[in-house]
């Protein structure tokens, strides 16, 4: 998938005239990219179109507008664009109430290694998390976390046909979610 430059985003004053349209056809992009792995952790596969959303957000919330500025975000959000073989995820976990957020981040030290994504009865694939910085500590884990997953030839050619899951073997939580038939294909088309 080709990486955002410049000339692929809005300037400020025509996203403030497109970000209704804009935003709500995202939105309805992402319904299907978006995968609930059991109560409290969610994956939201990234593309092209919901990186050049959040972009577009950061550029408008910072008001940044020249091309230093437009550079960084580019050069920060880019590698969560898949590049052909491989998908990528943000990993959030969902906890309401900040008392029990706070000590479930303590409980689920390490999830963000303990992630696969499994197609049909192929070996599992592991995420490899945060590469670009660092988000847990010693102690506790972050709530949100990068992840990407590299899939070889047999795995890429078995993805549309095959049974998707995703799974997370942690002690404190253990679940395993099958991607539903309109998720799959939304993110087999992230390997073209």
């Amino acid at each position: 998938m080709q990486k955002l430059t410049h000339t692929d985003l809005y300037s400020l004053e025509a996203y403030a005239r497109e970000r209704p349209a804009f935003r709500a056809r995202v939105l309805e992009h992402k319904k299907a990219r978006i995968v609930h792995v059991g109560d409290h952790v969610t994956l939201v596969f990234e593309d092209r179109l919901t990186v050049q959303y959040q972009i577009q957000e950061m550029l408008r919330v910072e008001r940044i507008f020249e091309a230093a500025g437009i550079a960084e975000e580019l050069e920060a959000y880019n590698p969560l664009i898949p590049d052909g073989a491989n998908l990528k995820a943000t990993m959030l976990i969902e906890y309401p109430d900040a008392d029990l957020r706070a000590r479930k981040l303590l409980e689920l030290h390490d999830i963000e290694n303990r992630v696969t994504l499994q197609v049909g009865d192929l070996a599992p694939i592991a995420a490899i998390a945060d590469e670009d910085l660092e988000r847990s500590t010693d102690t506790k884990t972050a709530a949100v976390h990068f992840l990407r997953f590299e899939l070889d030839a047999a795995q890429l050619a078995a993805f549309s046909h095959a049974e998707v899951a995703i799974a997370i073997d942690h002690p404190a939580y253990r679940v395993r979610s099958a991607l539903a038939t309109a998720t799959r294909e939304a993110l087999a088309r992230d390997f073209a």
